[in-house]
C-alpha cells in the first residue's frame, strides 16, 4: 500500500476554495438545524398542531435519510459534487422562501408543511452526502484530517447554535420570518459553494448505463470486502444502537430518578456541544502525534465508557449536575475526535468513485439501528428500571471500541494507507 506524506506544507485556511466549501457547509448546516426547530414551532404556533401531528411532521422530515441515503450515494458518485450541493441549496432556499410567503398570507396548512419538511429533508440528504465526497476531490489526502476537523467543527457549532437561533427567531419575530431565515442561510451556502473555482475530477462513467441498484450493491460489497470499512460500519451500527438506547433511558433517568429540572437537564445536555468543538480541534493534531489507531480506540473507549458514571449518581447531591456536565463534555470531546478520525480513515480507504456510496452505506446502517435501540431502551427501562437499564445500555456502548480494537484500524500509525 501507498502511504500519505505526514507533512502538511501549508494550512488549508490559505486555500480559497476550501474556505468557500467550509463557509457553504457551515451556512447549510446552520440553516438545516435551525429549520429542525422552526418547522415544528410553525406547526404548533401557527397551525395549532397537536402532539400526534407534530410527531408525524418530525418523522416525515427524518424519513429521507433512511429512504434515500443508499440511492443518493450511488447517484452522487457519478456527478460533480459541487453541482449537487448548489442545486440542493437552491432548492431548499426556494421551497422555504415560498413557504414563508404562504405562511405570511395564511395559506400554509399542515399538508403543505409536511410536503415542505419532506422536500427539505430530501435535499439535505443530497447536500450532506455530496459535501463529504467533495472534500476528497478538493484537497490532498494528507490534509483530510485538517479538512474534516474544520467541517465537523462547523457542523457541531451548527448543532449548538442552529436550534437556539431557530427558537429565538420564532420567539422574537413571526414564524414565517423565521422560516425565511432558513432560505437566507441556504442562499449564502449557494453563493459560497458556487464560487469554488478548482476543477473537480469526476470519476469516469461507464459507456453503458449502470442501474442504481447495481451501484448500491457495488457500494455495499466494497464496504463488506474492506476490513477497515467493514469495521467502521459495524462499530458505527453498534454505537448508534446502544447510544439510542442510552439516550432513551437517560432522558427518563435525569428528571425521574435524579429529580432534575428542565433547566438542569438542558444544561447537562448542552455541554456536549462545546466538547464537540474542542474534539474537532484536537482531531487535527492528535492522530499525527500519537497514531490514528491509538487515538481512535482510546477515544472511543473513554468517550463511550464515561456514561457508566451516570447510573452511580443520585438526586439531591450538589455534585450531580456538575458531574453530568463533565460527562457530556468529555463525551462530546472524545466522540467528535472519533468522528473526525473515522471520517478521514474512511475517505482515505475509499476510491474517489466510491466516496458517496461508502458514506451512504455506513450512514444507512448506523442510523438504521437507532430506532431499534430506542425501542430496546424503553423495554429495558420498563422491565429493570431506569438505573439498571442505563447501566446495561451504557456498558453495551463499549462494544463499538472493542470492535475497533480487534480490527486493523487499531494498528494504524501516524499516516493513513491510501486506497
Amino acid at each position: 500500500m501507498l502511504f500519505c506524506d505526514s507533512s502538511v506544507s501549508a494550512s488549508l485556511w490559505r486555500d480559497a476554495d476550501f474556505r468557500r466549501l467550509w463557509v457553504g457547509q457551515a451556512a447549510s448546516q446552520l440553516g438545516e438545524h435551525a429549520s429542525l426547530v422552526v418547522l415544528p414551532l410553525l406547526a404548533v404556533l401557527t397551525l395549532h398542531s397537536g402532539a400526534g401531528e407534530l410527531g408525524v411532521l418530525r418523522a416525515v422530515g427524518q424519513a429521507p435519510v433512511l429512504l434515500l441515503s443508499l440511492f443518493v450515494g450511488a447517484w452522487v458518485d457519478g456527478w460533480r459534487t459541487r453541482t449537487v450541493m448548489v442545486v440542493s441549496d437552491a432548492g431548499r432556499a426556494l421551497v422555504l422562501g415560498v413557504a414563508a410567503v404562504a405562511g405570511w398570507l395564511g395559506l400554509l396548512g399542515l399538508p403543505g408543511l409536511l410536503g415542505l419538511a419532506f422536500v427539505v429533508g430530501v435535499l439535505s440528504v443530497f447536500f450532506d452526502v455530496a459535501y463529504q465526497a467533495s472534500l476528497v476531490r478538493l484537497v490532498q489526502r494528507d490534509r483530510l484530517v485538517q479538512g474534516n476537523s474544520a467541517l465537523e467543527g462547523s457542523r457541531s457549532a451548527a448543532q449548538i447554535g442552529g436550534p437556539a437561533l431557530g427558537g429565538a427567531l420564532v420567539t422574537f419575530v413571526s414564524a414565517p420570518l423565521a422560516v425565511a431565515s432558513g432560505a437566507v442561510f441556504f442562499g449564502l451556502s449557494f453563493l459560497a459553494v458556487g464560487r469554488i473555482r478548482r476543477a473537480e475530477a469526476v470519476p469516469e462513467r461507464s459507456p453503458v448505463p449502470v442501474r442504481v441498484r447495481r451501484r448500491i450493491r457495488e457500494g455495499i460489497r466494497f464496504v463488506v470486502g474492506d476490513a477497515s470499512l467493514r469495521t467502521v460500519c459495524l462499530a458505527s451500527a453498534a454505537f448508534q444502537f446502544f447510544f439510542a438506547a442510552v439516550m432513551t433511558v437517560y432522558l427518563l433517568f435525569l428528571p425521574r430518578d435524579l429529580r432534575l429540572s428542565g433547566t438542569a437537564v438542558g444544561l447537562a445536555l448542552a455541554a456536549t456541544g462545546p466538547g464537540a468543538l474542542l474534539g474537532a480541534l484536537l482531531a487535527a493534531r492528535l492522530p499525527r502525534r500519537f497514531g490514528y489507531g491509538v487515538v481512535l480506540v482510546g477515544a472511543a473507549a473513554l468517550g463511550d465508557g464515561v456514561f457508566l458514571v451516570v447510573p452511580a449518581l443520585h438526586g439531591g447531591s450538589a455534585v450531580t449536575v456538575p458531574v453530568l456536565v463533565a460527562v457530556n463534555f468529555v463525551f462530546g470531546v472524545l466522540g467528535q475526535l472519533v468522528n473526525v478520525t473515522v471520517m478521514a480513515v474512511r475517505q482515505t480507504a475509499t476510491p474517489d468513485g466510491m466516496q458517496g456510496r461508502v458514506a451512504a452505506t455506513i450512514n444507512f446502517v448506523g442510523m438504521g439501528m437507532s430506532p431499534l435501540g430506542s425501542l430496546l431502551g424503553g423495554v429495558l427501562a420498563s422491565a429493570w428500571g431506569t438505573r439498571g437499564a442505563l447501566l446495561v445500555t451504557a456498558a453495551g456502548m463499549l462494544l463499538s471500541p472493542v470492535l475497533l480494537a480487534l480490527s486493523p484500524l487499531a494498528r494504524l500509525g501516524r499516516t493513513l494507507p491510501e486506497s
